[in-house]
């Protein structure tokens, strides 16, 4: 009776069973039959263009303009639409130069939560659909760039997609925008973390095939189409005479186009030597990582060889054989280095050798013709 009791002293002291509650069915409004095939709720339809806003197009370049470097990143945000994306926002990140890599990233994490939630509160668009990131000369392959857009194509809708600005094209009057994702053959090995020289040839990877291009496109609203026609369009001044040639445009003279370009060839040149001389050096590394890696092999080849030789020489007098030892315990065999630094470096060559030969051409007309307007 007593222990009786107890249980049901225990019993009583325990919370309640909660009750299972009543699940209620959601409901959802159907999608009229017009927009049926044009929603994609299940990401089936691919991607075949990206469409950017004006105005995503002006803050990403007021943000490289004004960022202390060049390395003005920043999150797009837009939504997936018939299998065009279309961009209509953008936000810059924070750029920690100094600070160390574990703050950074938490700062940038916390700003971006931060700007997701505002612009959530505003009823304006807040779902991610990529990256951009600003360059100099072309040059975009790194491991940064990587890195963040194999994280966005396992997150995202579509895998997301990176937009790159080219700063050096924007100084000589042409804004330049390309939108690239990670191929399927590179997200493979990036996900296996395998990039030795098997893996390469398995996968069929070069620095040509690590990212694919995405037709883009900017839209631009009339509102917006407006005031460029305004800022371009000349006004009459009150001092002269109401002659269209003596009108001033709004946004004031630019003698950009009047420059030779020799600069631009000289630094070019050097990002390009520079390049240069640290794919010389990684290709060292790995060439002395694969000598190592020869020798340790050939040790273990040699013992195993020499153990062999033993046991069939204790069988031929009747002894037991010697067991067997695992060799990778007896020699540090060390794993096959990765190559993705030498694709990426590869990479940032042919970027330099492409601007160079388009920044080049361009001089060589404008010294032809600064030279024939001399000699005039």
């Amino acid at each position: 009776m007593a222990a009786t009791s107890m249980a049901a002293a225990l019993a009583a002291s325990l919370p309640a069973a909660p009750v299972a509650p009543t699940t209620t069915v959601p409901t959802y409004e159907a999608i009229p039959a017009s927009m049926a095939k044009v929603i994609d709720i299940e990401a089936d339809i691919p991607l075949t263009c990206v469409q950017l806003d004006g105005l995503v197009v002006s803050k990403i370049i007021k943000h490289a303009r004004e960022a202390p470097s060049t390395t003005a990143h920043g999150l797009l945000l837009g939504l997936d639409l018939d299998g065009i994306l279309e961009v209509s926002n953008s936000f810059p990140l924070p750029h920690h130069g100094g600070d160390d890599d574990d703050k950074s990233a938490k700062s940038i994490a916390r700003h971006q939560a931060s700007m997701l939630r505002s612009l959530k509160e505003v009823q304006a668009d807040d779902s991610v659909v990529g990256f951009y990131q600003a360059t100099t000369l072309g040059a975009f392959f790194n491991q940064t760039l990587v890195d963040t857009q194999a994280i966005h194509q396992d997150k995202l809708r579509h895998g997301g997609i990176v937009i790159v600005h080219d700063l050096s094209q924007t100084a000589r009057g042409n804004a330049s925008f390309r939108a690239y994702r990670l191929t399927a053959a590179f997200m493979d090995a990036y996900r296996k973390s395998n990039f030795s020289t098997s893996s390469l040839i398995n996968h069929r990877l070069t620095f040509s095939s690590i990212l694919e291009e995405v037709p883009l496109k900017i839209r631009t609203n009339p509102l917006l189409s407006s005031f460029l026609g305004k800022l371009s369009a000349s006004s009459v001044s009150k001092e002269s005479e109401g002659t269209p040639e003596s009108g001033e445009s709004a946004l004031g003279r630019s003698f950009s186009v009047l420059d030779l370009g020799s600069g631009g060839v000289t630094k070019n040149l050097e990002q390009m030597v520079e390049a240069v001389d640290n794919y010389r050096t990684e290709e060292g590394n790995l060439s002395y990582l694969a000598r190592q890696i020869a020798r340790e092999r050939a040790k273990a080849d040699n013992y195993i060889a020499k153990r062999k030789e033993e046991n069939q020489a204790r069988v031929a007098q009747g002894l037991a054989p010697l067991p067997e030892e695992d060799v990778s315990r007896l020699f540090k065999i060390p794993a096959e280095p990765s190559r993705l630094e030498s694709l990426l470096l590869l990479g940032q060559i042919d970027a330099y050798g492409t601007s160079l030969g388009g920044a080049a051409s361009t001089g060589l007309v404008k010294m032809y013709a600064a030279k024939a307007g001399s000699e005039a």
